[in-house]
């Protein structure tokens, strides 16, 4: 394992001596690197770094991905990262990160080029044998409580406040392909917005597979929609969503069934 032109060897054992923490989250760290995401994480956010003495935005994206995958659930938790020195590196600090966080935020150019990172690194990861048979996307709205008066925050159906984002993932792989952050009283079954994720989603597939990958999304019964539906078959993309069968439906569906000569 090499850090800032250093090398470290990491022995990982079963015996209950000689323990590091966060050796695991290490790994994903190293991960990142070989697969070009941190690489490809300091080109897209070139433009935000203001001298080359500071952190490299790249990185300070990468370990905050590995902290939050190590169970972290705020900047201040990179501190656990911080710590191991030996692991990681130089980690930024709690301030540094927040405006990396807040930059990116704040410039849709960034966000592209967050994405475009992404991008490279799974078409690299893919050619490594990490491709999975189909594509699976599924998109799901989620609620995220916030417990102040955050930008952005407001009520939701069920009472609480907060955050209301939407998340397309690959099921097969179970990797994070597209999102969006909503406030808490968006519609769960806004179809501009389910197709805008869908969008994102495939632009994380490498171009060149595109056309021969065997594509799904599927959504519960908040993307049973006209729209996400036309939009799928449009794209050419097969589609499984919930629907609620209600006795109108079903009376609709036993006289379908009836003109077209099934018996009951």
């Amino acid at each position: 394992m090499q850090r800032d032109g250093r090398d470290f060897t990491v022995d990982v054992t079963a015996d209950g001596e000689g323990l590091v923490s966060h050796a695991g989250s290490a790994l994903l760290a190293e991960v990142a690197d070989k697969t070009g995401l941190t690489k490809a994480l300091s080109s897209g956010l070139a433009p935000m770094r203001e001298r080359r003495s500071g952190h490299d935005p790249g990185r300070v994206v990468r370990d905050l991905a590995v902290m939050l995958a190590d169970g972290g659930e705020c900047i201040s938790d990179l501190g656990g990262l911080r710590d191991q020195l030996a692991l990681f590196g130089e980690v930024a600090s709690d301030s540094t990160a927040y405006r990396v966080l807040e930059a990116i935020a704040s410039d849709p150019q960034l966000l592209d080029g967050l994405r475009a990172a992404h991008a490279k690194a799974r078409s690299h990861a893919w050619e490594l044998g990490a491709k999975p048979e189909r594509v699976t996307i599924e998109l799901d709205a989620t609620l995220v409580g916030a417990h102040s008066e955050k930008d952005g925050a407001a009520g939701n159906y069920k009472g609480g406040f907060g955050f209301h984002p939407l998340l397309a993932y690959c099921d097969e792989s179970s990797e994070a392909l597209a999102g969006i952050l909503r406030p808490g009283n968006a519609g769960a079954n806004t179809a501009v917005d389910q197709i805008a994720v869908g969008d994102e989603a495939l632009a994380q597939i490498p171009v060149e597979l595109v056309g021969e990958i065997e594509l799904l999304l599927r959504a519960d019964s908040a993307g049973a929609t006209h729209e996400l539906a036309d939009w799928c078959r449009d794209a050419r993309i097969g589609f499984s969503v919930g629907y609620d069968l209600t006795e109108p439906v079903r009376s609709d569906r036993q006289s379908a069934r009836e003109r077209l000569g099934f018996r009951a």
